[in-house]
């Protein structure tokens, strides 16, 4: 069975077959990245709100791929912004080295699945800290050793929305 979207894009529908994932270009997915656990929020660049998504579990860096990719289309996500953990005097540390890496895994995997979805790299210095005083501020953590990931990743897109230009096109940027 075929069905055509508004856009003319034919859709399959059958249990058998894919759905095409309909991007839509308004929707951002922010990533904080960490070796074990990477927080998500997803961005409307229309209303330039942001809203914690989700946390997922990293195996020493590495996400669940599928998963990642499945959300990213689900969602129809058009851009992922992954945050960049820089030194205070905007040097590279061992961490952003490897968040570095992992925008450009995550682009050659979204690449590899002919979407098309952008990676960039966002400066994410102190969103950790924002982070957990207001979440600690509105009662939404009870410990210190609360997650607060997803919370990091809403001020990293509040970061984007700020300053679009700020972030780097993950094509743009030399490897280490």
């Amino acid at each position: 069975m075929m069905v055509e979207s508004e856009t003319s894009t034919e859709i399959e529908t059958a249990d058998t077959t894919m759905v095409e994932p309909v991007i839509k270009p308004h929707l951002i997915l922010a990533l904080d990245y960490g070796v074990k656990k990477m927080g998500m929020a997803l961005g409307n660049t229309i209303t330039e709100t942001a809203r914690a998504f989700d946390i997922l579990a990293m195996n020493n860096g590495q996400p669940d791929w599928d998963n990642l990719l499945g959300i990213i289309k689900v969602w129809g996500v058009a851009k992922v912004v992954v945050g960049l953990p820089l030194n205070m005097d905007g040097s590279s540390s061992m961490l952003s080295k490897r968040a570095h890496k992992f925008a450009r895994r995550l682009a050659h995997r979204i690449m590899e699945q002919h979407l098309p979805v952008t990676v960039s790299l966002c400066d994410e210095r102190l969103t950790s800290v924002a982070a957990r005083e207001i979440a600690w501020d509105n009662g939404w953590i009870k410990h210190e050793r609360d997650p607060i990931d997803d919370i990091s990743a809403c001020i990293l897109m509040s970061t984007y929305f700020a300053d679009p230009s700020s972030s780097i096109a993950i094509d743009a940027i030399k490897a280490d």
